[in-house]
């Protein structure tokens, strides 16, 4: 199959920088070793367990760098996939393909591994109705990519960056003086954005309800008190978890009954997955 599936300006953005970044002025090895008019077949391979996002960026690459080259996936995104499994077959100009090969591996590589650590986190809450979340601690530029890769590991986008959602935090809350002027300045100046704002104790859990606050970030609590966060709320906020929040303890944290885990290390700590490209043929068939 072939993906046509429209990607965010801003990743297509992404993919053209860093095709700037690797081929500048040109591919001096290849140019000097494949003759112009060579052909070339060859697939992309799984080196490791785990689940495929990215397929339609690498293939956005590739076709950026030359239109004729055809990529035929050979899995859905956000499939599992074993080690030694073929994601994809890419045919076309020789060049075109060497030239292209490590920048698709590297989105591809990257995508797949934030995926796969998402996955392992939802699958972790399986059953509890909490749903994971990434945050902001994405690689600078590919914030979108990044994001990409978390829907694809079966999690949800917290806010893109810090105009869509208000998100009032410690130092906003020590700088306004106290939580109940922040969250009326921040009311005042972005009445149509939905609120959240960050408790570190019972008590700011308290002021928030008070103040009709519609999401309540509860900042590296311990279990015990999330859970009699989640019983003081009683249904009249939306609860995030967040801070140091492991697949060791995400479990525990997700049975205090709270409705979001937010998890940095989706995007900043995500393993690289282990991906390649291998020559099957001169491209003429077979």
């Amino acid at each position: 199959m072939t993906l046509n599936t429209p990607l965010h300006p801003d990743i297509l953005a992404a993919i053209r920088r860093a095709l700037e970044e690797d081929i500048g002025s040109g591919d001096v090895t290849t140019e000097s070793i494949v003759p112009p008019e060579a052909t070339m077949r060859g697939h992309i391979v799984a080196r490791q367990a785990g689940v495929v996002a990215g397929l339609d960026v690498a293939q956005a690459v590739y076709q950026m760098v030359d239109e004729r080259v055809v990529f035929e996936t050979q899995v859905e995104e956000g499939a599992r996939v074993q080690r030694g499994q073929t994601l994809a077959i890419v045919s076309g100009p020789a060049r075109s393909l060497l030239t292209a090969e490590r920048t698709a591996l590297n989105f591809l590589g990257r995508m797949s591994g934030i995926a796969t650590l998402t996955r392992q986190f939802v699958d972790a809450v399986a059953g509890t109705g909490a749903i994971i979340l990434d945050t902001r601690k994405t690689a600078p530029g590919l914030r979108m990519v990044d994001k990409l890769a978390v829907r694809r590991g079966g999690g949800q986008n917290h806010r893109l960056g810090l105009y869509d959602m208000v998100l009032i935090k410690d130092n906003h809350i020590d700088f306004a003086g106290s939580l109940t002027l922040a969250v009326q300045r921040a009311r005042r100046a972005a009445p149509h954005l939905n609120l959240e704002v960050e408790a570190r104790t019972l008590d700011d859990v308290r002021q928030a309800l008070a103040l009709g606050v519609e999401r309540i970030l509860l900042d590296n609590m311990p279990p015990s008190a999330m859970a009699e966060a989640v019983r003081l709320v009683a249904g009249r906020a939306r609860l995030e978890a967040s801070g140091n929040v492991s697949l060791e303890n995400v479990r525990q944290i997700a049975e205090t009954g709270v409705d979001y885990i937010s998890i940095g290390a989706l995007t900043h700590s995500a393993r690289v997955f282990d991906v390649a490209f291998d020559y099957l043929d001169d491209g003429g068939g077979g």
